[in-house]
């Protein structure tokens, strides 16, 4: 350690650090622009002079780095004029635009001009302007000229998007940053840089000239589409969300998130919005009111019920719902003596499991591991917050291995990327736990012969300490999900590493702890998508885009005689008899377990637009008019305390979660597993209309109309 003194206060510091760091360790604010500290030193603003003693002239703060015994003033003449002087270059070419520039009211540059700049320029001379660029539809680049070159959004897009997207091209007051060869910002996490950028250079383009800052609310959310559970700040303007931006977690998401959490609020304000119930006779649709519609669907289920027998009644719901929905969901149908219910609309193997599948280590974790064999997933858009920590591991020596999908496109080093099709999976990873056999001279309850990329990978994960086996969406939703489980364990108790899942919706976790699958003798969510059911309740999905069975699906749900569609928008038009209005996140109370089992409870920002109410307040009025026990709620609070006995805790308790998988009797054999694009994954991003705009929505499948 170092010990230095800053503006008269003692501060110890690592060696090898910077000024910076150690001003922000004694609470001293340095002005700074180009300096963040996620990101590696550019010294580019030079807005961080500060006076060191015995040095001939005043020293960018963070690109100095400390030693024993420095002295340092901060607010010195001779480090206050250094600023200042720093400040009228920077203002020389800034456009007078603030009154009318979307960063007005959270600017750094303006609120460091009123502290650092002159009340009059002494520059005469024409103004610089920097052509307009396009990079897409969610960056606007349409003030360039407003940019100070802090080179933040270079950095970022190659530090930590892994995609430099961006760079400087000329030299003097020629520089520009622009994108080159007239190429789009395509990168998953693009939305990040219009956050560090310390001026009104990049802005968002679907928020554009649509509020000023100062009019804007801000309430805490949690984000509803992968199972990072990235804390967001959503702003609000007239009971209307119009912007949404990262709540620093250093734990779940950083300071930042990935651009559906960013851009999908659009879908929120969408004309596609259900705001009145709905019931299909004679083929038409009718809009009711709330009593109607519910006493329609009570006496359906009951007369189905009472028809067909308890069998007959079944439940689809999304693990996107909050925890309260499905637990709600789970309790109605089993007090109508039912136990068919299920999440798992994309699977195709149903295997009961005992405990909870999930990540089997913190997700901060992610970014100190060593050594890392990935089954199934294309981690980079099912996971963009855990590509960007274990981006930061293989930044630091980590060596990612790879088995089922092209890695490519991962934006990091792969050290081996087994690309075979999914029907071989099992096989490969039946070789790896061979070759760990070999190496470690262990039983292997496995056959087969180890190729050179098995014993590569093994001789790896036999190595460092830090280690782990990851499953994606694919290998989860594969036929042979649970072989693959298990030899994923298998190979995991054998060299030490973790063995865990990434789940793949926000409550995937949540959905299992609350039993929002069938019990024994229940049908699984294949065998409902099939047909048989005579009543089918759909809770925030769309079978069409949600599951394995695609279109199929909609056919065999329309032969139903009723299907109740709960969803904050106009889906199952298809096949459902009864539309019923629900709130979307920003609308209602709830709570997420995201991949680590961490339990994130949130409010309502917004009141429900038009008639539409929280799920968990249509599930509890139906529960009552069907005269089950057990529904007397006052608020989502008193579902989660019935959930966990009391109040929630911060994480699961363990003694529930296992990702250990024994052997099954045999493998399953089905169809390519179903994996939902970037932004197709939930109701919520699919009808986000700036989102759907980008390359990786193009790439993807058709989006329902």
């Amino acid at each position: 350690m170092v010990e230095i003194d800053i503006d008269g206060k003692k501060v110890e510091i690592a060696e090898g650090s910077m000024v910076m760091h150690a001003a922000e360790k004694a609470g001293t604010y340095i002005p700074h622009f180009c300096y963040h500290k996620k990101l590696s030193i550019a010294a580019n603003c030079r807005m961080c002079l500060v006076d060191i003693e015995k040095a001939p002239k005043p020293m960018p703060a963070c690109a100095t780095p400390v030693t024993n015994g420095m002295v340092v003033h901060t607010k010195s003449e001779k480090a206050i004029k250094a600023q200042q002087s720093v400040m009228e270059f920077l203002l020389i070419n800034h456009p007078l635009d603030c009154p009318i520039c979307d960063q007005g009211g959270e600017c750094q540059l303006q609120d460091l001009a009123v502290g650092y700049g002159g009340s009059a320029s002494r520059y005469e001379e024409e103004k610089r302007v920097v052509a307009v660029k396009d990079v897409g539809p969610l960056i606007s680049m349409q003030e360039m000229s407003r940019c100070i070159h802090c080179t933040r959004c270079v950095r970022f897009g190659q530090e930590v998007a892994g995609v430099m997207e961006l760079g400087m091209s000329h030299r003097g007051e020629h520089s520009s940053i622009e994108t080159f060869v007239g190429q789009s910002v395509d990168s998953e996490l693009s939305g990040n840089m219009i956050d560090i950028c310390p001026v009104g250079a990049l802005t968002s383009k679907p928020f554009r000239y649509s509020a000023r800052t100062w009019e804007l609310s801000r309430r805490k959310s949690v984000s509803p589409h992968d199972s990072t559970g990235a804390n967001l700040v959503v702003q609000v303007k007239n009971n209307q969300v119009m912007r949404v931006v990262p709540l620093e977690n250093e734990a779940v998401n950083e300071c930042w998130i990935a651009d559906r959490d960013r851009f999908s609020y659009e879908a929120l304000n969408s004309p596609e919005r259900l705001h009145t119930p709905m019931i299909k006779q004679g083929g038409k649709w009718s809009k009711v009111d709330w009593q109607t519609a519910l006493e329609y669907v009570a006496n359906g289920l009951k007369q189905i019920k009472s028809n067909h027998g308890d069998a007959s009644l079944g439940a689809l719901v999304s693990p996107h719902s909050t925890l309260e929905e499905l637990h709600l969901s789970s309790k109605l149908l089993r007090a109508l003596g039912s136990d068919n219910i299920d999440y798992r609309l994309r699977n195709q193997d149903f295997t009961a499991t005992d405990g909870v599948r999930y990540l089997g280590m913190p997700i901060a974790a992610l970014s100190s591991l060593q050594r890392v064999l990935f089954v199934g997933t294309n981690l980079r858009k099912e996971h963009p917050l855990f590509a960007l920590r274990v981006r930061q591991a293989a930044r630091a020596g980590c060596a990612v291995h790879v088995l089922g999908t092209d890695a490519s496109g991962w934006a990091m080093p792969i050290a081996q990327d087994v690309q075979v099709p999914a029907a071989d999976w099992l096989m490969q990873l039946q070789g790896i736990a061979v070759a760990v056999a070999q190496l470690a001279q262990v039983s292997c309850p496995y056959t087969g012969s180890a190729s050179e990329q098995a014993l590569s990978i093994a001789k790896s994960l036999l190595g460092g300490e830090r280690k782990a086996i990851l499953l994606g969406n694919a290998a989860a939703h594969l036929a042979q999900a649970s072989a693959l489980q298990a030899v994923a364990a298998w190979i995991a108790a054998n060299t030490g590493a973790h063995c865990g899942f990434l789940t793949e919706a926000a409550n995937t976790v949540g959905a299992q702890w609350v039993g929002a699958q069938p019990g024994q003798g229940g049908l699984n969510a294949g065998q409902m998508l099939a047909g048989g059911l005579k009543a089918v309740v759909l809770l925030n999905t769309e079978p069409q885009w949600d599951s394995a069975a695609g279109s199929d699906a909609v056919a065999a749900l329309a032969q139903a005689q009723m299907v109740v569609s709960l969803s904050p928008f106009r889906a199952n038009m298809d096949c459902a008899d009864v539309l019923l209005p629900i709130a979307p996140f920003t609308e209602t109370s709830g709570t997420f377990v995201n991949a680590e089992g961490r339990v994130q409870s949130f409010h309502a920002v917004v009141k429900p637009q038009g008639e539409a109410r929280p799920a968990w307040k249509v599930l509890r009025v139906l529960g009552n008019m069907m005269k089950a026990e057990g529904f007397d709620y006052e608020s989502s609070q008193d579902v989660l305390a019935d959930i966990f006995g009391g109040p929630a805790p911060a994480f699961l308790p363990a003694d529930r979660l296992n990702n250990a998988c024994s052997a099954p009797t045999h493998a399953g054999v089905g169809q390519a597993p179903c994996t939902a694009g970037i932004y197709q994954l939930d109701g919520i991003v699919r009808r986000a209309s700036s989102l759907q705009m980008t390359a990786d929505a193009r790439a993807s499948a058709e989006v329902p109309a």
